[in-house]
């Protein structure tokens, strides 16, 4: 696989200040919600909250589960916080790491170099999961931290499986970018695809939670796969994570492949 180790250090190298960004961005979020718990917990501000929410928003953003430790940082921080800055950065990556290279002209240029089409794609996809699983793991280990003085009572076990599933999650996204810019070479559509991806797999689960009529759209959510059952609480579904994980690694392969056949416009 000649070039992909050199894609993966100077995808790393390139992109640590962004890195640092949203590694920043993701703290600040855990920092300013997690140690708010107790006080809400305690006083009956939850319950206040939640009395003076319509039902159904409560039900879509899951607050239906934060009168405990687990059920709040599921729905403050994997649910809805800490998804939507990941989810933004892997999208941003993953149309950038193809598409937006050959727009530039970069991608030829590397090319050009000695770098097979395939090391280029699957170095590409490796430096977006590496930079995932730092956010992930960046962003877990806070949690962990607070879980003791915010009173939360987390388990490590689950709080892992959880983290996992935030990653798999941002990492089926940025391979849709990542497919998507290798079939077109337009780092617009690579963009859009992949958000669309992220946005109704959220809206699906958010209409699956309002009436047991409609529960069957969460069976085509990426986001419902990995959170309708609250694994903070409960234990991530392995077949689940399994699944997503799985649909993650497709995506970057068939995004070699393609890269591989089709010419590049530059």
């Amino acid at each position: 696989m000649n070039g992909l180790v050199p894609v993966l250090l100077r995808g790393i190298g390139e992109s640590w200040r962004s890195l640092a960004g949203w590694t920043a961005g993701l703290a600040a979020v855990v920092l300013l919600y997690l140690p708010l718990y107790p006080s809400m917990a305690d006083d009956g501000r939850m319950t206040e909250l939640l009395d003076s929410l319509p039902q159904q928003l409560v039900r879509t953003l899951g607050y239906d589960q934060i009168s405990t430790g687990a059920g709040y940082v599921q729905s403050t921080f994997f649910g809805l916080m800490g998804f939507l800055l990941t989810t933004i950065a892997a999208v941003a990556w993953g149309a950038r790491a193809i598409a937006g290279h050959e727009e530039s002209g970069r991608l030829e240029l590397d090319l050009a170099h000695g770098i097979g089409r395939v090391p280029y794609a699957l170095g590409q996809a490796l430096t977006i999961l590496v930079k995932l699983v730092w956010l992930g793991a960046v962003s877990a280990t806070l949690i962990w931290l607070l879980s003791g003085p915010a009173e939360l009572h987390l388990d490590l076990a689950r709080l892992v499986g959880t983290a996992s599933a935030l990653i798999g999650l941002a990492a089926l996204h940025a391979s849709v970018g990542l497919l998507v810019g290798a079939l077109t070479g337009r780092r617009t559509w690579a963009l859009g695809s992949a958000a669309a991806v992220a946005v109704l797999g959220y809206a699906l689960q958010a209409v699956a939670r309002q009436a047991p009529d409609v529960d069957w759209l969460r069976y085509a959510s990426p986001y419902a796969w990995v959170f309708h059952d609250a694994p903070l609480a409960n234990g991530a579904d392995p077949s689940m994570l399994a699944l997503t994980w799985g649909l993650a690694v497709l995506g970057a392969a068939a995004a070699a492949v393609v890269l591989r056949s089709r010419d590049l416009r530059g």
